[in-house]
């Protein structure tokens, strides 16, 4: 098991971050697909047409989100935590995914860079 910690710059402010990361009408603008979500601790999430599952375990409104993401079996649950700062150029978006199966590795790392968090960024700049 591996985890991974990366910084991401977003330009908007962490309120609108917030509601793209947690409003499933938002999600579908910025991923392009049907999207599963509520604030509701402990419900199950869906995005990218189920690629990406998981229980939602603690929201902090226009500050922090945190989901458990499945992956099969494990014994030790992969837990995501998203803390948003506020930055000059929008926000500072805090990634931390602890327990990444070690098989899942790269291609989760390379999910968050070139997928989740570049598809986040390119819908802001494209504003």
């Amino acid at each position: 098991m591996k985890d991974y910690k990366k910084y991401y710059i977003i330009p908007a402010d962490p309120e609108e971050v917030y509601v793209a990361l947690t409003n499933p009408g938002t999600i579908q603008l910025w991923t392009g697909e049907a999207a599963e979500m509520s604030e509701e601790p402990g419900s199950e999430f869906s995005l990218w047409e189920g690629s990406i599952v998981g229980k939602n375990l603690e929201f902090e409104p226009g500050k922090m989100l945190v989901q458990q993401w499945y992956f099969g079996e494990q014994e030790e649950p992969s837990i995501v935590t998203i803390k948003l700062h506020p930055h000059k150029y929008g926000t500072s978006a805090e990634l931390r995914h602890t327990n990444i199966p070690d098989e899942d590795y790269n291609d989760i790392t390379e999910g968050w860079d070139d997928a989740y968090f570049a598809a986040l960024i390119d819908f802001y700049e494209g504003d």
